[in-house]
């Protein structure tokens, strides 16, 4: 484990993105720009899937198999685009790994009876997580090359996330307590297939969802 988080620190994500450096901050960009998915979901779901004549739940489905086909074309053509790293010629992207956790996100984790916003008071932190956390860890171990550093970093932002979603939307604070940690942990383990984009949202869905009974 220890030798698989050192061997990520010495690697240059810039010199292995498409686009160098540009396409290394537009990925970036593109990462943290995902917060306006879940505020667009939670609020106005229902009313832009109307628009082709579904419900909120149905229109995630459509857009997760629409990524997913064609991330299979991309897959299959090797095709990479700017922003993504060479090695994602021959596997799953990280784009495609964030698009099913967060479409799993809200077709798993029960909607609150609240109206707006707040009845994604599990949905939220979970998915901010991901688009906020990520992106800050990576550039402290691209940048700074020290692991501990990026998991202090990490926590802290975590945590802020979780806790300020129990005051702005009150998510149990017990629950926010135990999971904030787990979107760090799901940053840590370099599995070759699986990215990261889907573990940092796994690894707290699961706890959520076990403990859920017990809210």
């Amino acid at each position: 484990m220890n030798d698989q988080i050192g061997d990520n620190l010495t690697i240059d994500h810039v010199s292995h993105s498409i686009g160098g450096f540009g396409g290394h901050a537009f990925r970036r960009l593109t990462h943290i720009s995902m917060f306006t998915i879940p505020l667009l979901y939670y609020q106005s779901g229902n009313e832009i899937a109307s628009y082709v004549d579904l419900n909120s739940q149905q229109f995630v489905s459509l857009v997760c198999i629409t990524i997913l086909l064609i991330e299979a074309i991309r897959l299959k053509s090797g095709v990479v685009i700017i922003g993504q790293r060479e090695y994602e010629s021959t596997q799953i992207s990280a784009l495609a790994w964030g698009a099913l956790s967060v479409s799993l996100v809200f077709l798993i984790v029960p909607e609150q009876n609240y109206d707006g916003l707040k009845s994604g008071m599990y949905g939220m932190p979970l998915i901010f997580g991901l688009t906020f956390v990520d992106p800050l860890m990576g550039e402290i171990k691209r940048q700074k090359k020290d692991i501990k550093m990026a998991i202090i970093a990490g926590l802290l932002c975590s945590y802020s996330i979780w806790l300020g979603c129990s005051f702005w939307l009150d998510t149990p604070l017990i629950i926010s307590i135990l999971l904030a940690p787990l979107t760090v942990l799901g940053e840590l383990p370099q599995v070759r297939y699986i990215d990261d984009n889907a573990t940092m949202i796994l690894f707290p869905l699961a706890a959520l969802m076990i403990l859920l009974p017990f809210v």
